[in-house]
């Protein structure tokens, strides 16, 4: 029979005699041990070790050609993507929004603004994201200066109220108001960054979507600079501010509107002094009632059927950002990333 060694013996007589410095002792060794671990990752995460190859080229992970012809294209509208939190890492979704919006629309800007980013700061972080939407040459990442953006406008006072920050909701409602503002001030195309574009938006002008009965969404806006209906959004916003109601700033404001200018007292699909309801089918096909869709297989028939009349489709991430995703799949949204922003699941693959 084996024999326990002697210093294992001893070693057990002085833990029996000494439990509590021991036990002690061993979670002060995992502490430490979870710290140096956090640590680590958070620097693998931040640093070059999580980015794109030493050896990466934009031609070969981004092949995005301008059309031929001499001098820049012409300009048709900004395409607005706004981050209102401080995050400065943002993930795959938030890589396919923007890959996705540029790669549909060749002409157009795509800004992404993120509150993240100080205005002192010269460059931007140093993260995978960046480094791959630096490709596209119609891509622009600034800071989000929120003073500046809502000056001049009804919510300039709104923002600058001390106590705002501390409300239940503050941050999506930050960025309601910051894309109605946006509409207003400079017009073309607002989109939040949970969106993967499948066809140039440029068309739907003056527009926004149903998202299920009588509702509608503000994921997507596409206004020309100084339009009316976006005046009375943002007077709404103030009126009738409620920050204790999840979507009183968002939804439920838009479709308040809506049913105003049009005198209407449930929502359709319709056409209305110049403003346009778009069908659920052409940015919402998924409903969030039926997010995890996205996450089921479907064949290349069922996603063509699904998609026939879709410009756009908005992946609830609020819902579905902690859902595990196969790569490569024959899941929804697996499919759609791999169609629409080659080189964020290329990312993605190879991670």
């Amino acid at each position: 029979m084996l024999r326990m060694p002697n210093y294992l013996l001893k070693l057990t007589r002085v833990l029996q005699s000494h439990k509590l410095r021991a036990l002690f002792i061993l979670m002060f060794l995992s502490f430490a041990y979870l710290t140096l671990y956090w640590r680590i990752t958070e620097d693998y995460y931040s640093s070059g070790f999580y980015s794109l190859p030493v050896g990466f080229s934009c031609a070969h992970y981004v092949p995005f050609f301008l059309p031929n012809g001499s001098g820049p294209l012409p300009s048709r509208g900004n395409v607005f993507f706004v981050e209102t939190s401080e995050r400065t890492n943002p993930g795959y979704l938030f890589s396919c929004s923007v890959e996705s919006a540029a790669r549909t629309h060749p002409g157009s800007r795509v800004v992404v603004l993120m509150k993240g980013l100080a205005k002192e700061k010269a460059s931007l972080p140093k993260h995978w994201v960046f480094s791959l939407l630096r490709c596209f040459p119609n891509v622009e990442i600034q800071p989000l200066h929120l003073p500046e953006l809502f000056s001049g406008t009804p919510l300039a006072k709104w923002y600058l109220w001390p106590l705002r920050h501390w409300e239940p909701y503050f941050l999506p409602v930050l960025s309601d108001a910051c894309r109605i503002v946006l509409m207003w001030k400079f017009g073309g195309i607002y989109l939040d960054t949970d969106f993967i574009v499948l066809k140039n938006l440029q068309n739907l002008t003056n527009a926004l979507g149903i998202q299920n009965e009588d509702e509608l969404n503000g994921a997507f806006l596409s206004f020309k600079p100084k339009h009316k209906f976006m005046e009375l959004c943002m007077k709404d916003f103030v009126k009738n501010y409620n920050s204790l109601i999840w979507g009183h700033q968002g939804p439920h404001l838009l479709t308040r509107v809506f049913k105003k200018w049009c005198s209407i007292r449930t929502i359709q699909s319709m056409s209305c002094k110049g403003v346009t309801a778009l069908p659920p089918e052409a940015v919402y096909p998924i409903p969030w009632q039926d997010w995890r869709k996205l996450f089921q297989a479907v064949s290349a028939l069922e996603l063509h059927k699904l998609l026939k009349n879709t410009y756009a489709v908005h992946i609830w991430n609020k819902l579905s950002h902690r859902t595990r995703l196969e790569i490569p799949s024959q899941a929804l949204l697996a499919q759609l990333y791999s169609q629409f922003c080659p080189a964020t699941y290329a990312k993605m693959k190879q991670d």
